[in-house]
């Protein structure tokens, strides 16, 4: 169960004039833009989704290749892969770049992706580090297993029962009688960490300082990122982009959550001392004839979390840093997701900040489609004013070419991102620019793919996963029940 806005308003996807070849061809959207130093063929832009279709080791598959191809064979100017883990640590599957190892299979994803777009389609890949999030426990297991009692928890039992026996009783018997006892009880012995462990799962945060891992972030934090950026590079690939975004290591940084007292949390300028100390020591393992971009929030849409204002003083001292491109999400944070069942682990985008990062045609009166684009706009006009013409890319509900092209030509952005409408129509960038756009198929935003991707299933649109399943040289989902890639477009362009 996800959150939906209160007093729901439900939206029809927008009707749309398509453009002509010609119109097309003439379009801000189709034209060549600077990344640093390479060049797109054209401002459309394929953000990172991922898939699920890795290796539980975190190698390339041939269900990997097959994704990226079909993307590639759109055409469209740039395909960033899914968030790729920089350290050589098991993360389910989930493409990793933590090793050496990993290099052939991303150097074979390069390959296919080059040939597939003729060239003509750049590929970046996002990389990205995570702390450690534990599955939700049966009651009796986090008892038995994770939890410690001390002196906290003795004396809150001695008061609540106003029994003193409770201060020297055996371990045995407190966590049995802890066990069997009502949340109710249990929300006054345990503290808000406590909780949370036994309801949602273990969670880690970068303010856990007195854990020696998390206090030595700082310390580690850039060379494994710049260690993964040269493996990207010696794979192939046109550039890296780093993931500030979302409920992860680096963005937990930048939020205004972040309360480290050692001079990377607390005020903004401390909190982005390490995402740029990680940039840096990036540019130094790759050069600058290498393209590095970020991925951060606009907003956190959180309680204590990060909004515009910190995002605009970001998104500068990015520019000023030296990153290529600035690319924008929203929300998608572990703080106010839905409780998982027992034995699932928390999912970020199912609270409000969830919907806010892929909101459905199920919304409020702003509604779902290019919902971002004013922050994003807000982001660019105060980088355009610091002196830096540093590319922002703009996602979220971004689905025609009315809608695209307008946002370019009002500067709001200067590329557009098409995730779920790639998804749904990988051909979209063809269909269009060959003026035969009443031929796309249109995202309807009901989010069946995100459901797929929380439930940890390799992720396909409903508009095509039961089409044509008899197609010779198609693959199957692991149920054997959908294809994991797009029908092809016959159509000669």
């Amino acid at each position: 169960m996800t959150w939906h806005p209160q007093n729901p308003v439900r939206y029809q996807i927008p009707e749309t004039r398509w453009p002509t070849a010609k119109e097309a061809a003439s379009s801000l959207l189709f034209q060549p833009i600077h990344i640093g130093p390479i060049e797109l063929e054209s401002r459309t832009w394929v953000p990172a989704m991922v898939p699920w279709r890795a290796t539980e080791d975190g190698f390339v598959t041939r269900d990997n290749l097959d994704w990226y191809r079909r993307f590639a064979e759109g055409q469209p100017g740039a395909i960033v892969v899914e968030a790729t883990g920089v350290r050589d640590i098991p993360s389910g599957p989930l493409l990793r770049i933590g090793h050496d190892r990993f290099i052939p299979g991303l150097r074979e994803l390069v390959e296919t992706v080059r040939q597939a777009s003729l060239g003509r389609t750049r590929l970046f890949i996002q990389i990205i580090d995570f702390l450690t999030v534990k599955r939700r426990p049966e009651k009796s297991k986090f008892f038995e297993r994770f939890f410690k009692l001390n002196r906290n928890h003795r004396e809150a039992l001695t008061q609540i029962t106003d029994d003193e026996s409770w201060l020297h009783r055996n371990e045995t018997d407190v966590l049995a009688f802890l066990k069997d006892a009502p949340a109710e009880l249990l929300d006054q012995v345990l503290d808000e960490r406590e909780i949370e462990s036994l309801r949602f799962g273990y969670r880690e945060r970068v303010t856990d300082t007195h854990l020696p891992h998390i206090r030595n972030l700082p310390e580690v934090m850039p060379e494994i990122f710049a260690d993964a950026a040269e493996r990207a590079q010696r794979a192939g690939f046109d550039g890296v982009e780093l993931h500030y975004a979302h409920a992860y290591t680096m963005a937990s940084f930048l939020s205004a959550r972040n309360t480290r007292e050692d001079g990377y949390g607390g005020t903004r300028e401390n909190r982005v001392r390490l995402p740029l100390e990680v940039y840096r020591r990036v540019r130094e393992r790759v050069g600058h004839d290498y393209t590095v971009g970020v991925r951060f929030l606009a907003d956190e849409v959180i309680a204590g979390g990060s909004h515009i204002e910190d995002a605009v003083h970001f998104g500068v001292e990015f520019a000023r840093a030296g990153f290529d491109f600035l690319s924008i999400s929203k929300g998608g944070k572990f703080e106010d997701a839905k409780q998982p069942k027992v034995g699932w682990a928390v999912y970020p985008y199912t609270g409000r900040s969830g919907y806010e990062c892929m909101p459905t045609v199920i919304s409020d009166a702003v509604g779902p489609f290019g919902r971002n684009v004013p922050l994003v706009a807000q982001i660019k006009r105060a980088v355009n004013s610091a002196g830096f013409s540093t590319p922002l890319i703009a996602t979220g509900g971004i689905a025609t070419f009315e809608q695209a092209e307008a946002i370019l030509q009002r500067n709001e952005a200067d590329i557009i991102g098409f995730a779920r409408q790639a998804l749904a129509d990988p051909d979209w960038f063809l269909k269009v620019k060959a003026g035969r756009g009443q031929e796309v198929r249109r995202c309807t935003y009901t989010n069946y793919c995100e459901g797929l991707d929380q439930t940890h299933k390799q992720v396909t649109c409903k508009l095509w996963d039961r089409v044509d399943l008899d197609e010779e040289g198609i693959t199957f989902s692991e149920d054997g029940r959908r294809r994991l890639v797009a029908p092809r477009w016959e159509g000669e362009v």
